[in-house]
């Protein structure tokens, strides 16, 4: 329990033990929290505090996205239901996502073109099931980037915060011990030049080295040498 685990770590620094006082002031402020009947996850913490605070293993210091299925009406505006749904996330520094079914299943049933032309009509920029996504990447700390090869365009999944050969290994550890450098646009980029040589004539593909930091939506293509 996390109560034996602070009773441990006091011990320790009581001794002297800097690392156990810091781990025991982070212990602290979470104990405080769920004394007062709040998650884990509700205790404002630095970068540092987070990774030592997960290792607590505790439940409620995971992240939690609240999906809220409404009608058309309340989709945009909300109600009295949505709103407290919000205001008991914003409390425990969770995060909300509206949809309406309805919309989902109706979209489901139609080609690109006409879910365009319904999102237009309903005046949505996207489907739910896209910011619901989106959200889920962002509680999770992750971020997207692609590879377009002759044959296929894929993505790939990395943390936030990930260089470049990090995530050049999330495609094969070859490629991470070999790299050289990673030659990338932007997706905003492709979309408005039309093609990688379009956004390339632009002066809009980079190379970037071993310390660049990997952007959500980065287009990458690794040089390695093994």
């Amino acid at each position: 329990s996390l109560e034996k685990q602070l009773d441990k770590l006091g011990k320790k620094a009581k001794s002297g033990d800097k690392d156990a006082t810091k781990r025991l002031n982070v212990g602290n402020k979470i104990r405080e929290a769920l004394e007062n009947e709040l998650p884990a996850r509700a205790v404002e913490l630095d970068k540092e505090e987070a990774r030592i605070a997960a290792e607590f293993y505790l439940l409620t210091i995971r992240p939690v996205l609240y999906v809220m299925n409404t009608d058309e009406d309340s989709l945009s505006a909300g109600n009295e239901w949505t709103e407290a749904v919000e205001k008991h996330a914003a409390a425990q520094n969770s995060v909300c996502v509206r949809l309406c079914g309805k919309i989902e299943e109706e979209l489901g049933g139609l080609s690109e073109e006409e879910q365009r032309e319904y999102l237009e009509s309903m005046g949505m920029e996207e489907p739910g099931l896209h910011r619901m996504i989106r959200a889920s990447y962002a509680l999770l700390g992750l971020i997207t980037f692609f590879t377009a090869g002759e044959q296929e365009v894929r993505a790939w999944t990395v943390r936030s915060g990930s260089t470049a050969p990090e995530a050049a290994g999330e495609i094969h550890s070859d490629i991470e011990k070999g790299f050289i450098r990673a030659e990338v646009t932007a997706y905003d980029d492709l979309v408005q030049y039309g093609s990688m040589n379009g956004a390339k004539d632009a002066g809009k593909m980079r190379l970037e080295g071993k310390e660049y930091i990997v952007k959500d939506g980065d287009i990458c293509y690794f040089r390695f040498n093994v």
